[in-house]
């Protein structure tokens, strides 16, 4: 059951795509104080949702904000990230959830002012809230009248689940040659190659640097002819410079976020000063969206949207301020105070709040222009969403990859996210685990971490360790940074361990492709906390770092630097698999409680759950490669078995095409078969369940 609640008058965010009427009466579970609403939370129990945010899968004892934010440094302390998820989960035995759709600044205190309450405070009371229950009182039942209401999740291509390779740095077409050569050379899978900004003409969206880059439709070409994609970044703002098309048409047509005199709005991003198209206005939203044909064009078939926060460097009226007050400092002695004011001084610059008070949009329809400051979540995700309003238009009988750095709720529906600037960190690695579900929850199938850290220098243990996490999630990607250690897999000593865990990903991947179709098509999550399916076991609602994927593995990854294994706990009895490559399974029977698991530092973990079955296929170096008709059968059975596996051609859009489904049946003595005559399973391992 879906109740809404309106007050004010809000923004139209069009994150909700199923009509609910408003209610007139009180508000359940909260009371009204002030700018806040407040309920009270029982003792241990659980807070779950706001997406992609800092510290665990249990939100309580912590304030969080959503104003999504240009944050290199994803520590504790920190509030915001770059993405605005307002949607919670309150567990119990009368679980129900709560969103409030509101594109400003709103803050949950989650038991941190006082441990028992939970406080929401939003800039001003111009919004729509939803509560939602469910009559079994399940978590999974909550989540789903939810994302049934925000409407479908992104799906990508099929290669897009594949091993991809970015640095910020790849500067050359030849560097870009060089990185598919030394996978293919190496025998590592890979299925595409990110561009970061340096692909551009002096950061110019929409433009290839013919110095840089001669002739990318011939590299496009030369690389898919390997199986490789290539993945241009398109960042938000568009240089100011006089004679470069999109500025010209921006300006002419009146495209770009204006000052409140009427003046276009300047704020500096990499080209330096640059103006912000007015995503929130559906004219411009095509008008931008329609660029990016002249990269499909090329051969481009998967994109990357950054800095659409929108990051802002300084504005120039911003930088003039500082630096007239910064000259006072001239000649001065100065002591502990005085640094720090400088310092102080110099840190606003960046992402300043006045900055964002300054400009407005002119959301057409008939509606005023409003300040940007109190639609600030909406701009990442309409963005993305005037990229995939345009992809539809321009090839709407092929899927495009995209994802996004910035989202709101509703921008789930045009792409993923990846999960932004993360560090070289153990920590990170463990942040990354936590945000999936979280992730899942608001929607957001297809998202990953940059694998190995984006800043920092990574170390080759921490390199494997997240590639056996990440060779799970939907966007497998290793990113870094300009001037950290080079860290494709290639690189390092023991890159054969390397290799062989990313070849296990093309292993993994029918179970992987069809528990996400299936998720994106029946509005499920993906990755679920362990208490979303033992609701009634107390010691899994306190489990953190253990995961479950689709309806029949148990992740556990080893998150510790020089670890040679981890405490688990299971639920039921599980079906231990432990792997270090494609040819290497070894399979052992665990009862229900706590273990300590021996994981070498090339042994990746992972469990398969009671009277279930995981599909595998035989490794490949790309996606286009792999040969989902021959399948390995692993199952963990009390009775014969089924398992509905999704298959698609990857590209087109007939998802619910009954022929895409076949079932896989395993029985006890070990004889399997497939629904579809021309598939084959080679071998079925079927592993007992013993009696407790």
């Amino acid at each position: 059951m879906i109740r809404k609640f309106t007050f004010g008058t809000p923004f139209p965010t069009e994150a909700v795509v199923t009509p609910c009427p408003s209610e007139s009466g009180e508000l359940p579970y909260f009371s009204r104080e002030g700018g806040s609403i407040s309920c009270r939370l029982a003792p241990e129990i659980p807070v779950y949702g706001l997406g992609e945010q800092v510290r665990g899968i249990n939100k309580r004892g912590w304030i969080y904000i959503s104003n999504c934010s240009d944050e290199p440094h994803h520590l504790e302390t920190r509030s915001s990230l770059y993405g605005a998820h307002n949607f919670l989960l309150l567990g119990g035995d009368a679980p129900f959830g709560i969103f409030i759709d509101y594109p400003g600044k709103i803050t949950f205190d989650i038991g941190y002012t006082r441990g028992d309450t939970l406080t929401i405070t939003p800039e001003d009371w111009n919004l729509d809230l939803y509560l939602i229950e469910a009559e079994d009182h399940k978590y999974t039942t909550i989540v789903r009248q939810f994302r049934e209401m925000i409407g479908r999740s992104y799906i990508p291509p099929k290669w897009a689940f594949g091993y991809g390779q970015s640095r910020w740095g790849y500067k050359t077409e030849a560097d870009i040659r060089q990185v598919a050569e030394n996978h293919r050379k190496n025998k590592i899978p890979l299925d595409a190659v990110y561009l970061d900004i340096d692909y551009m003409e002096r950061y110019k969206d929409f433009t290839v640097s013919k110095e840089r880059f001669p002739d990318l439709p011939a590299l496009v070409s030369d690389m898919k002819k390997e199986g490789i994609h290539l993945v241009p970044i398109i960042d938000a703002g568009v240089k100011a410079e006089e004679g470069y098309f999109v500025c010209e048409e921006g300006l002419k047509n009146g495209y770009f976020c204006k000052e409140e005199d009427g003046r276009e709005f300047v704020g500096a991003v990499w080209p330096g000063q640059s103006y912000f198209p007015d995503m929130l206005n559906p004219k411009v939203r095509r008008w931008f969206g329609q660029k990016y044909k002249i990269l499909l064009d090329m051969g481009i078939d998967g994109f990357w949207n950054d800095m659409n926060e929108p990051a802002i460097f300084y504005s120039p009226k911003r930088l003039n301020k500082v630096l007239d007050q910064a000259a006072a400092f001239k000649g001065q002695n100065l002591d502990l105070d005085k640094t720090n004011e400088l310092l102080g001084l110099i840190n606003t610059l960046a992402n300043n709040p006045e900055d964002y008070r300054s400009f407005y949009h002119e959301p057409g329809k008939g509606r005023p222009k409003i300040r940007h400051d109190k639609v600030h979540n909406l701009y990442g995700y309409n963005m993305t969403r005037a990229a995939g309003e345009a992809f539809e238009e321009l090839e709407p009988d092929k899927r495009i990859l995209m994802f996004s750095r910035s989202s709101y709720i509703g921008m789930h529906r045009y792409g993923g996210i990846w999960q932004g600037d993360n560090l070289s960190w153990w920590s990170h690695l463990l942040m990354n685990v936590k945000m999936m579900p979280s992730l899942n929850m608001c929607g957001f199938l297809y998202t990953g971490a940059d694998l190995g850290g984006f800043g920092d220098d990574t170390t080759e243990d921490l390199m494997l360790r997240w590639l056996q996490f990440g060779i799970f999630t939907p966007l497998m990607r290793n990113h870094s940074a300009m001037g950290t250690r080079e860290q494709e897999a290639y690189r390092f000593s023991n890159m054969e361990s390397l290799r062989q865990i990313i070849r296990l990903r093309y292993c993994l991947l029918p179970y992987l492709y069809s528990e996400y179709m299936k998720a994106a098509l029946n509005n499920d999550m993906m990755f679920r906390p362990l208490s979303f399916d033992y609701p009634d076991d107390r010691e899994a609602s306190f489990v953190e770092d253990q995961l479950l994927l689709g309806e029949g593995l148990m992740l556990a990854p080893v998150c510790q630097q020089n670890a040679r294994g981890r405490s688990v706990y299971l639920p039921e009895n599980m079906l231990l698999i432990t792997t270090s490559g494609p040819e290497d399974f070894r399979f052992r029977e665990m009862k229900a409680g706590y273990h300590y698991v021996e994981a070498a530092e090339n042994e990746l973990i992972f469990f398969l759950r009671r009277d279930h079955i995981l599909p595998l296929a035989p490794a490949a170096e790309n996606v286009e490669q792999l040969d989902t008709t021959r399948l390995r059968a692993v199952a963990y059975l009390s009775r014969t078995g089924s398992y509905q596996l999704y298959d698609d051609d990857g590209t087109g859009k007939d998802y619910e095409n009954p022929d895409h489904y076949e079932t896989l049946t395993v029985s006890l003595d070990g004889s399997a078969r497939r629904s579809k005559p021309e598939g084959h399973i080679l071998t079925a391992e079927v592993f007992p369940v013993s009696e407790d």
